[in-house]
C-alpha cells in the first residue's frame, strides 16, 4: 500500500509538472500574440479558443510525453507586429521559425536562453538594431537565419565563438552588418556547411579561421568591402564546397595582383564545385591554362568586370559541363579559341567589352545548346559565319562595336527563337536580307544601325508584329518607307535616320498604337508631316530634321512638347512651333480681287448661303446613304442585345463629325470617340477601322457576343451598337475618369496618380471582373487582351474591364480542363494573343489561349502598378521581361522597389504608423504578381484564388487605414 501510495505521488508530481509547463508555455504564447499587430490571414484565430488544446494551436508543436511546446513554425503567415521576449519561457522549445513575416523592432535577447533551440529563422522580416551577444550561448543551435532583415552593427563574435560547435548553417545576408567577420582561431566551426553574409558592408579580410570549417559547401561573401588576396589557403582546405561567391568586393590577385593560378589551383581538389563568381573586383593577371582543371561539375564561371588580360585560354573547353561563360568588361586580346565548340551544354556566353580580334569561330554555331552570345565591343572581323543557323535555342545575338564585314547572313532567319539581334557599328554591307527582316520571334529590338548596307527598306520587315524597337539608321538604304509598317503593332521606337530615304513619310506610320520615338532625319522625304503623327497619344519624341517636308505644321497634340530641333532643315515647313516661319496667307491678293468681283456683283450673301446650303445637302445625303443600308442586320443585332437604336447620324452629330477633338483613344482594331447625346448622355463611341472590319470582321462580332452575354459590376455594359458594310461602331458609357493607364502615368492634367487603397481597389475590381469571365459566366470568356488600357474607371473608381475584341468564347468552364478542350468560336490565327509584355509565355509556343493565360496577364498588371513601369519599358531598359526581372529581385533585394512604390502610393497625409501596413501589401501584392506570372501555367493560381486574395488584401487595407484622411481623388475631367 506504501509502495503504491508512493507511485500516485510521484505520477501525480509529475502530471502536475506537466500541467504546469503547459500553463508556463500557454502563458508565453499568449504573451506573443499580443505583440502581433496584424494577422490578415486570421492564422492565430484559434489561439484563444478554449476549446482548442494548446498543442493543437496554428504552428504550434509539442512533445507528445512532456506536453511541452517543441516548436513553434509560423513561416510566411504575414504576421506583423513585434517578437515578445515571453518566448524565451517555452524552455523546451527546438525550433522557432518567423520568417517571411513582417516583424519589425529588435531580436530579443532572452532568445539566448532557449537552452534547447536548435533552429531559430527569423528571415525576410524587418528586424532591426545589433544582433544579440547572448544568441551565442545557444550550444545546441545547428540552423541560424537571420537574413534579409535591416540589422546592424557588428556580427557578435559569441555568434562563432561562444556559440554552437554543432551549427551547419549561418545566414545573416543582405542586411546592414559592418565590421569584420570575428572567426577566431580557437573556436572554429568545423560542422558549418553554410556561410552566406552576402549584401552587408563587411570590412577587412577573410579570417584565416574559416578554413577549419573543412566541411563547407556554400560559401557567399559576396557584395561587401572585403579586402586583401582571393582566400587561396582557406578554399583550400575546403574539398567539399560547391558554391563560391566572393564577386563586387575589392580582392586582388597574388604577387602584386598579377597571378590568378594560385587561387585556381587552390580549388583543384574541390571535385563538387559548381558555382565560381569572382566578377566585379579589382582581379589581375591572366586566366590559367589550369582553370580547366576545375571540376568538370562546373555549370557557372563569372570574372566579369576585373583587370584580367591576356589570352582565353583553350583549356576552358574540359570544363564539358558548364552552361555559363562570363568574361566581360576585361582586358582579354587575342582570338576567340574555336575549342569552345567542345563546351556542348553552354547556354550562354558573354566575351563583350574586351579587345578580342580576329574571326568569330564558325564553330560556335556547333554549340546546340546556345542562346545567348554576346561578343560586342571588341575587335572582331571578318564575315558573321554562316554556322549560326544551326542554334536553333539561339535567343539573343549581339555582334555590336566590332569591325564585321561582309553581308548579313540570310541564314539568320533561320534562327526562329532570336529576340534580339544586334549587328549595329560595324562595316557589314549588301542589302538587309528579307529572311532576317521576317523574323517574327524578334521580341525586343533589330539593330543594323551604323554599317553600310544599302537598297530599299524590305517589306518583310511588317511581318516583326512583336519586335519592339528597330534601328536601321546610318546606312545607305534608298527608296521609299513601305507602308505596310503598320504591321509592327508594338513597335515603340523607329528609327530610320541618316539613310537616303526618299517620297513621303507614310500616314500609317502614325497610326502604330504604341509608338513612342520616331527619328527619320537626315534623309530626302518630301511632303507633308502625317497629322496621324500628330494626333498619337503614345508618341513622346520625334525628329523630321533635314529633309525636304512641307506644308503647316501645328503645336497640338503630340506635338506641342516639340521644339523647333525637331524640325530643322526643311525650308518647305511652316506653323506655329516656336521659332519655325509662320505660314503666310498666299491667297490673299486673290481672295481681294475675288471680293471685289463678288462685291460688284452684288450677290455676297447669295454665296455664303448657297455654301451652307450644298454642305447641308451634301451631309443629309451621306446620312441617308449610311441610314438605308443594311436596317436589318442593325436591328436584328439590336434586338438580341435589347438596347435602343441609336442611327449612324446621331452618333456623328454627337461626335461632331468624329472629329479629331473628340477622339479620345486609339488601337489595333480602330479609334474610340467621345460624345453626348441629344438627352445628355456621354457616350464612348468604339470605331472599328474600316479595313479592320473587312480583315478581322470578328472582332466586332466578338465583342457583341461577349457583352451581350456577359453581365457583372466590373464588365463594361453596352448601350447599343451600329453596324453597316462600312461602318461598325460600339456605343459604350462613357468612364469619366478614363483608363487605369491613364492613372499609372498621369501627364500633366492630373495633380497625381493614385493611392494604394485605390490601387488595390481596383485590382480586386478587375480580378472579380476575371473570374466571373472565367467561372460564372453563361459563356466562359477568356480576355486575352488584359492591360490597364482596358480597364475603365467610373465616377466611384470602379474597375470597369473591356475591350472583347480578340477574347475567346471557351466551351466549358473548368479552370483545370487540358489546354487542349479550349476552342475558338472564330478563327483569330496569326493574330498577336494579346499585347506584348502581357502575353503568356506558352502563347509564343503555339498554345491556344486558355484562363491562366489571362492569370499571367493580371500579373504582369500587378507588378506593373508596383513598379511604377510598363513592361515594354523594363523589356528595353533591362533587356528582360518585368515578372523575370522582378523575380531576379525576389525575395533579398525587394527593397528599393517597395520604397520607391511607397513613394508612389502613399498620400502625404499618411501617418507613419500605416507605413509598415502598406509596405506589407505591396510585398504581398509582388508575391501574388510572381505566383500569377509562372512560366508553367499549371502552377499559377485560378482567378478564382486570385480574386479572394485580392479581396482579402482590400479588407485588410480597408480596416487597418480606415481613419486615414485621404482626399478623394482624382477629379473629374471631360476626358475618358
Amino acid at each position: 500500500m506504501y509502495n503504491f501510495l508512493c507511485l500516485v505521488a510521484v505520477l501525480y508530481g509529475v502530471l502536475g509538472a506537466q500541467n504546469s509547463q503547459l500553463m508556463n508555455d500557454k502563458a508565453a504564447l499568449l504573451s506573443f500574440m499580443s505583440g502581433i499587430v496584424s494577422d490578415p490571414g486570421h492564422v492565430l484565430q484559434n489561439w484563444n479558443s478554449s476549446s482548442v488544446h494548446l498543442c493543437n494551436w496554428a504552428g504550434v508543436s509539442c512533445n507528445n510525453e512532456s506536453n511541452s511546446v517543441t516548436e513553434l513554425i509560423l513561416n510566411a503567415t504575414w504576421l506583423s507586429g513585434t517578437i515578445s521576449p515571453s518566448l524565451a519561457n517555452l524552455s523546451s522549445l527546438t525550433v522557432l521559425d518567423l520568417s517571411r513575416n513582417f516583424f519589425k523592432g529588435p531580436i530579443p535577447k532572452e532568445l539566448g536562453s532557449l537552452s534547447r533551440l536548435r533552429q531559430l529563422s527569423l528571415s525576410w522580416n524587418f528586424l532591426e538594431g545589433k544582433i544579440p551577444y547572448h544568441l551565442g550561448f545557444l550550444q545546441n543551435m545547428v540552423y541560424l537565419d537571420l537574413g534579409s532583415n535591416k540589422l546592424q552593427g557588428e556580427i557578435p563574435e559569441s555568434l562563432f565563438c561562444n556559440g554552437s560547435l554543432s551549427l551547419r548553417y549561418i545566414d545573416l545576408s543582405n542586411n546592414s552588418l559592418s565590421g569584420e567577420i570575428p572567426f577566431k582561431n580557437e573556436c572554429g566551426l568545423k560542422e558549418l556547411r553554410f556561410l552566406l553574409l552576402w549584401s552587408n558592408r563587411l570590412v577587412g579580410h577573410v579570417p584565416r579561421a574559416l578554413s577549419n570549417s573543412t566541411q563547407l559547401q556554400w560559401l557567399d561573401l559576396e557584395s561587401n568591402m572585403l579586402i586583401g588576396e582571393l582566400p587561396s589557403e582557406i578554399v583550400l582546405e575546403m574539398p567539399r564546397l560547391q558554391i563560391l561567391y566572393l564577386s563586387y568586393n575589392s580582392f586582388v590577385s597574388h604577387d602584386g595582383n598579377n597571378n590568378l593560378e594560385p587561387f585556381f589551383a587552390s580549388l583543384g581538389n574541390c571535385s563538387d564545385l559548381l558555382e565560381l563568381e569572382l566578377a566585379g573586383n579589382n582581379l589581375g593577371g591572366k586566366i590559367p591554362h589550369i582553370v580547366g582543371d576545375l571540376s568538370t561539375n562546373l555549370v557557372q564561371l563569372h570574372l566579369d568586370e576585373n583587370l584580367i588580360y591576356g589570352f582565353i585560354p583553350p583549356h576552358l573547353s574540359n570544363l564539358v559541363n558548364l552552361t555559363l561563360l562570363n568574361l566581360s568588361s576585361n582586358l582579354l586580346n587575342g582570338s576567340i579559341p574555336p575549342e569552345l565548340c567542345q563546351m556542348g551544354k553552354l547556354e550562354r556566353v558573354y566575351l563583350s567589352n574586351n579587345s578580342l580580334s580576329g574571326e568569330i569561330p564558325p564553330a560556335l554555331g556547333n554549340i546546340p545548346h546556345l542562346g545567348l552570345l554576346d561578343l560586342s565591343r571588341n575587335k572582331l572581323s571578318g564575315s558573321i559565319p554562316n554556322s549560326f543557323a544551326n542554334l536553333p535555342q539561339l535567343r539573343r545575338l549581339m555582334l555590336y562595336q566590332n569591325q564585321l564585314s561582309g553581308t548579313i547572313p540570310p541564314s539568320l532567319g533561320q534562327c526562329v527563337n532570336l529576340e534580339i539581334l544586334d549587328l549595329s557599328h560595324n562595316k557589314l554591307s549588301g542589302v538587309i536580307p528579307s529572311e532576317v527582316a521576317g523574323l517574327r520571334s524578334l521580341k525586343l529590338y533589330l539593330n543594323l544601325s551604323s554599317n553600310h548596307l544599302y537598297g530599299p527598306l524590305p517589306l518583310e520587315l511588317s511581318k516583326m508584329d512583336m519586335v519592339l524597337a528597330i534601328d536601321l539608321s546610318s546606312n545607305n538604304l534608298s527608296g521609299t518607307i513601305p507602308t505596310q509598317l503598320k504591321s509592327c503593332i508594338a513597335l515603340e521606337s523607329l528609327n530610320l535616320s541618316r539613310n537616303f530615304l526618299e517620297g513621303p513619310l507614310p500616314f500609317s506610320v502614325g497610326q502604330l498604337p504604341y509608338l513612342k520615338a520616331l527619328d527619320v532625319s537626315w534623309n530626302q522625304l518630301i511632303g507633308a508631316i502625317p497629322q496621324s503623327l500628330q494626333v498619337s497619344s503614345t508618341l513622346k519624341y520625334v525628329n523630321f530634321s533635314f529633309n525636304k517636308f512641307s506644308g503647316n505644321v501645328s503645336n497640338e497634340g503630340a506635338f506641342s512638347l516639340l521644339t523647333i530641333d525637331s524640325f530643322l532643315g526643311n525650308d518647305g515647313l511652316c506653323g506655329s512651333i516656336e521659332s519655325m516661319t509662320k505660314c503666310s496667307n498666299r491667297h490673299s491678293h486673290l481672295m481681294l480681287i475675288l471680293s471685289i468681283l463678288l462685291s460688284l456683283l452684288a450677290i455676297p450673301i447669295v454665296c455664303i448661303l448657297g455654301y451652307r446650303l450644298v454642305q447641308r445637302s451634301r451631309i443629309q445625303s451621306q446620312l441617308e446613304i449610311f441610314n438605308g443600308r443594311d436596317l436589318e442586320e442593325e436591328e436584328q443585332e439590336r434586338k438580341e442585345l435589347k438596347h435602343p437604336r441609336i442611327s449612324y447620324g446621331q452618333l456623328i452629330e454627337a461626335t461632331g463629325g468624329f472629329s479629331a477633338s473628340s477622339l479620345i483613344g486609339s488601337g489595333q482594331f480602330g479609334h474610340v470617340y467621345k460624345g453626348v447625346l441629344h438627352d445628355n448622355t456621354r457616350i464612348a463611341v468604339k470605331v472599328l477601322d474600316t479595313k479592320s472590319a473587312i480583315e478581322t470582321p470578328w472582332s466586332f462580332k466578338r465583342e457583341c457576343q461577349v457583352l451581350k452575354r456577359t453581365r457583372h459590376r466590373n464588365l463594361i455594359r453596352i448601350i447599343t451598337i451600329c453596324s453597316r458594310p462600312d461602318f461598325k461602331a460600339l456605343v459604350l458609357p462613357l468612364m469619366s475618369n478614363g483608363s487605369l493607364e491613364r492613372h499609372l502615368y498621369p501627364s500633366h492634367e492630373l495633380k497625381r496618380g493614385l493611392d494604394l487603397i485605390q490601387l488595390v481597389n481596383i485590382c480586386s475590381d478587375v480580378a472579380e471582373g476575371v473570374a466571373y469571365l472565367h467561372h460564372h459566366s453563361p459563356v466562359k470568356v477568356v480576355h486575352c487582351d488584359l492591360k490597364p488600357s482596358n480597364i475603365l474607371l467610373d465616377d466611384d473608381l470602379t474597375a470597369l474591364v473591356t475591350d472583347f475584341g480578340i477574347a475567346r468564347l471557351v466551351k466549358g468552364g473548368d479552370e483545370s480542363a487540358n489546354v487542349k478542350e479550349t476552342i475558338s468560336i472564330n478563327s483569330t490565327d496569326g493574330l498577336l494573343c494579346g499585347s506584348v509584355g502581357y502575353i503568356a509565355p506558352e502563347y509564343g509556343l503555339g498554345r491556344s489561349a486558355s484562363p491562366k493565360g489571362d492569370v499571367y496577364s493580371f500579373g504582369v498588371l500587378l507588378l506593373e502598378i508596383i513598379m511604377g513601369r510598363r513592361p515594354t519599358e523594363v523589356l528595353i531598359d533591362e533587356g528582360s521581361s518585368l515578372h523575370e526581372w522582378v523575380k531576379s529581385h525576389f525575395p533579398h533585394k525587394l527593397d528599393p522597389i517597395v520604397e520607391h512604390a511607397l513613394d508612389r502610393c502613399i498620400p502625404s497625409v499618411m501617418p507613419k504608423e500605416y507605413t509598415n501596413i502598406w509596405r506589407d501589401v505591396i510585398l504581398e501584392m509582388i508575391e501574388l504578381g510572381l505566383m500569377c506570372t509562372q512560366f508553367t501555367p499549371s502552377t499559377r493560381p485560378t482567378m478564382l484564388d486570385v480574386a479572394h486574395e485580392m479581396g482579402r488584401l482590400k479588407d485588410y487595407l480597408s480596416n487597418t487605414s480606415s481613419s486615414l484622411p485621404i482626399e478623394e481623388v482624382p477629379p473629374k475631367t471631360d476626358d475618358a
